[in-house]
């Protein structure tokens, strides 16, 4: 059995189970024992059971008969979670225009730049999101950041389970044409033009979702 020293992780027992969830290891619909986890990190059941715990607030797992089962969302959930996303988003983007530091640019810029020199659909994925991430710090609203982490969470469980219609050639293409529209807007710090061009962005994600959503008629397997 672990020692109290391994117990004492359970934070890093929560990154764990989360990313095996989010990564498509754990999909939809999965049941997640404590006894069997403990039994697979080699922990006690205290430090599972509090990771677990955490997932529930995050909303990627929920309660069951036999401990928990990673969550599966009907199309009206995952575009509820689109529209937060909008409202969340563009905010970000409205304070980033505000409150961006020299810092804060230089990195956006960057991890823009690395994203237009890549064409490995894998690694512009990625690149997009933290994109993402840097626009959310640069705009120094933590509960807006910490939200939207949990629901970029949320739609990579959907994600890892179907073929995005985000990862289209056209769409990556355009993705990278409106970062740099709403980095502009962030340089000069127009905040109005900055919150709208995010709306716009993300507004048309949420359109190829749903169009998505349409042709395959479920959220998830």
């Amino acid at each position: 059995m672990a020692t109290s020293q391994d117990d004492g992780h359970a934070g890093s027992h929560y990154h764990r189970i989360r990313q095996s969830i989010v990564s498509g290891q754990a999909g939809p619909g999965t049941v997640l024992i404590p006894t069997t986890l403990s039994t697979r990190y080699n922990v006690s059941r205290t430090p599972v059971r509090e990771a677990l715990i955490r997932l529930e607030q995050d909303g990627l797992v929920e309660r069951a008969t036999r401990g928990y089962i990673v969550r599966t969302r009907a199309p009206e959930e995952i575009l509820e979670i689109c529209e937060a996303r909008i409202a969340l988003e563009s905010s970000a983007a409205q304070a980033a225009a505000i409150r961006r530091t020299e810092l804060d640019l230089a990195r956006l810029v960057h991890v823009h730049e690395s994203t237009a020199a890549t064409e490995d659909p894998a690694e512009l994925r990625e690149l997009n999101h933290l994109w993402h991430v840097a626009l959310r710090e640069a705009g120094h609203n933590t509960t807006i950041a910490e939200l939207m982490d949990r629901l970029d969470a949320q739609l990579k469980v959907y994600d890892a389970h179907t073929a995005p219609a985000t990862d289209l050639p056209d769409n990556l293409s355009l993705i990278l044409e409106e970062h740099a529209g709403i980095l502009d807007a962030v340089r000069r710090r127009d905040a109005g033009a900055a919150r709208d061009r995010m709306i716009a962005h993300q507004s048309r994600t949420r359109d190829l979702r749903i169009g998505a959503l349409a042709r395959s008629g479920r959220a998830a397997p």
